[in-house]
């Protein structure tokens, strides 16, 4: 691969993780904003959810949303993001604190996320968010 190619890549890849990380923290503004249409414009239609507690559709998370019944408190990253862009694919990977409300009961969480995006058009979308609780001390 000629040089010229090989740098025209690696930029092309660098503002990919660059777009992907600004929407992470866009999309983070959003759930914490508790507006389900606004989280909704980040989550393409078949977008999950996986936790321990197993399988959130996108429809499920939002309904939740909208009805009051989930409402995010707080979210933020406690350590660096890892984030990695491919031709038509990215994740972005960073531990994460939140503080929800679950039917009127407060819970905070301590772990790492994992979001997969895909490029669509212009643009990225999330397909899957995989969250672990996080066992080490913080940082």
């Amino acid at each position: 691969m000629s040089g010229d190619v090989e740098e025209a890549r690696l930029r092309s890849t660098e503002d990919a993780q660059a777009q992907v990380a600004l929407l992470a923290d866009r999309w983070a503004e959003a759930v914490v904003s508790n507006d389900a249409d606004r989280i909704a414009t980040y989550l393409a239609d078949d977008w999950a959810h996986i936790s321990g507690s197993g399988v959130t559709t996108r429809e499920e998370f939002l309904d939740l949303v909208r009805s009051g019944t989930l409402s995010h408190a707080a979210m933020s990253l406690v350590s660096p993001a890892r984030v990695r862009a491919f031709d038509t694919a990215a994740t972005f990977t960073a531990r994460v604190t939140t503080t929800v409300y679950q039917r009127g009961e407060r819970h905070v969480a301590d772990e790492w996320s994992t979001d997969v995006f895909v490029r669509h058009g212009t643009g990225w979308q999330c397909v899957l968010t995989q969250t672990t609780p996080s066992t080490a001390p913080a940082p």
